[in-house]
């Protein structure tokens, strides 16, 4: 069960109060993030609250001024996201107070977190290490060419929810964490594409609506060719319309195919972590699988 937590703090003389994320209006969280230039809609809002814990502050009329929320992975692991201020609120430390409440309520757990570059000064101020760059692309989808086919006697298939327990587990092998409970709830609202070899599952791309179009990810493979393969699907049902992946990768052959579909880089972030060490996916072998694209920038 969630638990429900009230609180008061004082900001630039006036009072404002903390109260569970779940206990305020869609609308308001909108009109928060929206506020900030992020895309998340109601829907994506919604989402989030069904699968983590957060906290917001809200004055005394009821507008809410900032938000940070953290999703557990068992315990000994969670993300933390949607940590939203105003700059002039964050100047006056409102930021640092969510922080700290969300990390009395992670109870201890290794912690990741993507970290814009305005926030980045205040994660280092708690502890968090930067680990990696991550590369936000998005556009129209193009067309890329003919459709990539898999090789060795691969056959890619359709996923649903009997594919859950495969999903999972490569997922953890990718992720460092299992996620089995986030990743059936992705699953319930998305497409996905899997890459099966001698009836294993070896990849996987999931895609489903959110912000201004649909995101695709998370995308987990042990090589670009595969995970071109299941990404390229999703990319080609939705040529034409707004496209976004998030990806740790710099360079090599998805990051080239990216490209191709016109996936422009927009925006980047930074990985930060506190606790665990952060498995770098630049250092693919080829046989190990690495998340090629993360779920979203929240989720990781």
């Amino acid at each position: 069960m969630k638990s429900r937590t009230t609180s008061s703090l004082t900001i630039d003389a006036f009072d404002a109060r903390a109260v569970d994320i779940d206990t305020v209006e869609l609308d308001q969280l909108y009109t928060l993030s929206i506020g900030v230039g992020w895309p998340h809609r109601p829907e994506d809002w919604q989402f989030l609250r069904d699968t983590g814990h957060g906290i917001v502050v809200h004055d005394e009329i009821g507008r809410v001024l900032g938000s940070a929320m953290w999703f557990p992975h068992g315990v000994d692991f969670a993300t933390v996201g949607m940590v939203i201020t105003s700059p002039r609120l964050q100047a006056l430390g409102t930021a640092q107070w969510l922080m700290k409440r969300i990390l009395s309520a992670s109870g201890g757990r290794n912690l990741r977190l993507n970290a814009t570059h305005a926030a980045r000064k205040l994660y280092l101020s708690l502890g968090f290490r930067r680990e990696r760059t991550v590369f936000q692309r998005q556009a129209e989808a193009q067309r890329f060419g003919d459709m990539p086919r898999p090789s060795e006697g691969g056959e890619l298939r359709e996923l649903g929810q009997k594919d859950l327990p495969a999903i999972a587990q490569l997922d953890a092998r990718a992720f460092g964490a299992s996620r089995l409970d986030l990743i059936a709830a992705l699953l319930r609202q998305s497409a996905g594409v899997g890459l099966y070899r001698r009836g294993r599952l070896e990849a996987f791309a999931l895609c489903r609506p959110f912000g201004r179009g649909h995101v695709v990810g998370p995308v987990v493979a042990s090589a670009d060719e595969d995970a071109i393969v299941v990404a390229a699907p999703h990319v080609a049902a939705h040529e034409g319309q707004f496209l976004r992946i998030d990806t740790h990768l710099a360079d090599g052959e998805f990051c080239s195919f990216l490209a191709r579909c016109g996936l422009a880089f927009f925006d980047t972030v930074t990985t930060m972590s506190l606790g665990g060490e952060f498995r770098d996916p630049n250092g693919r072998s080829g046989k190990i699988p690495v998340t090629y694209a993360l779920a979203s920038q929240a989720l990781g």
